[in-house]
Formats: structure tokens, C-alpha cells, sequence
């Protein structure tokens, strides 16, 4: 359907549609609010999305309720030591024709193709294979012998980590970290959430989730965040947040170089705009603010920055860091 970002109209169909999803998923996954306007922030702008909690928060069955909200087709890789690379982009196979006797290699294609693929527990495999996702993330397509197959539209990679458990587990590569728009942490539901959470999952049946957005829907609202006007000031607040994460740079700050190793590149900067486009957009305004960029900064910087020793001595984390940086404007 043909969007104009300037149009009153097309705003509010994608807030209405957004309090439709929430309503949605809110059926199955109890609380988790943050999480899950991530996750749309995310798909709005066509961005992927690092989940990380500790086991039982409902993480995949999160990722899996909206992707059924929005009607996309959706596969779960279980990342496991011996996964091997073709086992997520696909294989060559041979094929014998009956009639002719002849035979021929055909493509068989891996779970990657889908709309959305969640990589569940990504960091339990090698560095290979997490490479594997590497150019579908980025370029949208797979290379498999010598052939470049492209991927459905839309595609999202969301993954899922657990951070307390380390034995047997391989860090995501810087670059691979920084292809993820999002890093979003999932705490422990409060008190009645949980009491809820026990109530409607050691009774009945599980609920049905009706489809809220289509993926031509879908479609045209990524064009409607693309295409929203932002003022310049809020893309240099931008720009200059992720610059002051750079230690030893020009505008960063003392205690930037005191506990940082590394800073933000500028892929932080873009996200940080179009995270706060979509908010906007989300909350039924044309145009972002400063604050809504703030709002994306824990989000979008959380993995892209790498704390020294000395943050560790002190106990400064990198959202530590971050809150500071945010309260300097």
C-alpha cells in the first residue's frame, strides 16, 4: 500500500497496528514490554536483534508468538557445537533422473531462508559457523557454490543468548556483534507477572495468535520509517553519542578513555536514528526527538563498546558508561 511519511493517516495505522500486535503477543507472553518494542523497533527498521536472559524468560517463545502476530515464516536453528555451516545456509545434493539416468546437483535450501530465523543460543557454536550468518545479515543473500541465492523479504536474524552460562560457549566476533542493531537484556518478571506466567501456563490450553500485519504491511511500514523526516540536530545528537564513545577521540570524555578500549563505529550512529525514527512512529509522531535517541542508546551501544581492565577493577559496566554519556546533553 503506498505510504506517505508526511501523512497523518499512515501514522496512526502503524500505531494502531503496533498496539494491536502488543495486544497480540500479550496473550501469550505475559510482561516483557520492553522486549518486545525492541523487537519491533527492530523489524521496522529492518535491523536484527540479540536477545539475552537467562534460561526460562520466555525468550523463544517471544520471538516466535510475533513472528506468528505477523504472519512471517519462521525457522529456529538450535545452535549447538558440531553445527556446521551448511547446516544453516544449505547443501548440494545429487539427483539422479529417473528417465534419463542422468545426473544433476541441486541446491537444497538451509533454514536461513525464511523471514524470520531465530539462532537460538548462537554463542554455543564455533566461530565458522556463527560466520555463516554473517552475509545474510549484511547483504541479504547466500553464497553457496559459486551461486548467490537471495533471501526472502523481509529478513530477520533475532538471536538468543544466555549470559551466565559461559563453559562450552564461543564470544561472538566484534563484527558479527556489530551486525545486530540490537542488543536487548530480558530481567526477571516482577512479582505479578510471574504469578500470572504461572497461572496461564500450568492451566489450559495454549492460546491461538491471530495475525495482526501481513509482510507487504510490514513492507511498507520499514518505507514509511525510512522515508519519516528527522530535524539535523537529533542525527548530530546522534552522531555525537556514539563519537563519545571513542577513547582518545576528539569530544570524548575523560572517563571514556579511562574504561573503554573501543567505541561505537559509525553503524551505531545509523541505528541510533533509525531506532528513534521508530519509536516516534510507534508513539504516532511524524519526526523524532533527542530523547527518543537516547532512549535507543543502551540498546544500540551496549555491544558495541568494550570496557578495559580498569572498568572491571571499579565494577563500571558499559551501561554504566552509556547512562553518563546520555546525561551529558
Amino acid at each position: 500500500m503506498p505510504i506517505d511519511p508526511r501523512d497523518p493517516t499512515a501514522v496512526s495505522a502503524l500505531a494502531d497496528s503496533y498496539r494491536q500486535l502488543r495486544a497480540e503477543v500479550g496473550r501469550v507472553v505475559i510482561g516483557q514490554e520492553d522486549a518486545v518494542e525492541g523487537l519491533v523497533v527492530a523489524l521496522l527498521a529492518r535491523g536484527h536483534a540479540l536477545l539475552v536472559g537467562v534460561p526460562g524468560l520466555a525468550k523463544t517463545l517471544l520471538i516466535r508468538t510475533l513472528a506468528d502476530a505477523l504472519e512471517l515464516s519462521f525457522r529456529r536453528i538450535q545452535f549447538t557445537p558440531d553445527l556446521m555451516p551448511s547446516d544453516i545456509t544449505g547443501t548440494e545434493v545429487v539427483e539422479e533422473d529417473p528417465a534419463t539416468g542422468r545426473r544433476a546437483f541441486r541446491f537444497v535450501q538451509g533454514p536461513v531462508f525464511a523471514n524470520v530465523v531465530l539462532a537460538d543460543e548462537i554463542n554455543r557454536t564455533p566461530p565458522k559457523t556463527q560466520a555463516a550468518l554473517l552475509e545474510a545479515m549484511q547483504e541479504g543473500h547466500v553464497t553457496a557454490a559459486g551461486e548467490t541465492v537471495e533471501l526472502p523479504k523481509p529478513f530477520f536474524v533475532l538471536a538468543t543468548q544466555n549470559p551466565i552460562e559461559q563453559e562450552g560457549t564461543y564470544p561472538l566476533p566484534e563484527a558479527q556483534l556489530d551486525r545486530f542493531m540490537l542488543n536487548l537484556w530480558l530481567d526477571y518478571p516482577p512479582f505479578a507477572d510471574e504469578v500470572a506466567i504461572v497461572k496461564s501456563t500450568t492451566s489450559g490450553g495454549a492460546q491461538a495468535i491471530s495475525p495482526v500485519l501481513s509482510a507487504e504491511d510490514l513492507a511498507a511500514f520499514q518505507a514509511l520509517v525510512r522515508n519519516a523526516p528527522v530535524a539535523d540536530h537529533v542525527v548530530e545528537h546522534a552522531v555525537r553519542l556514539a563519537a563519545r564513545t571513542r577513547p582518545g577521540r576528539e569530544g570524548a570524555p575523560d572517563f571514556v578513555t579511562q574504561y573503554l578500549s573501543y567505541g561505537a563505529g559509525p553503524r551505531a550512529s545509523q541505528y541510533l536514528v533509525l531506532g528513534a525514527k521508530a519509536l516516534a512512529l510507534l508513539d504516532g509522531r511524524v519526526t523524532p526527538l533527542a530523547e527518543d535517541v537516547d532512549r535507543m542508546a543502551v540498546a544500540v551501544l551496549r555491544h558495541r563498546i568494550v570496557t578495559n581492565f580498569n572498568a572491571e577493577a571499579e565494577g563500571v559496566s558499559g551501561v554504566d558508561i552509556i547512562g553518563r554519556l546520555v546525561g551529558m546533553d
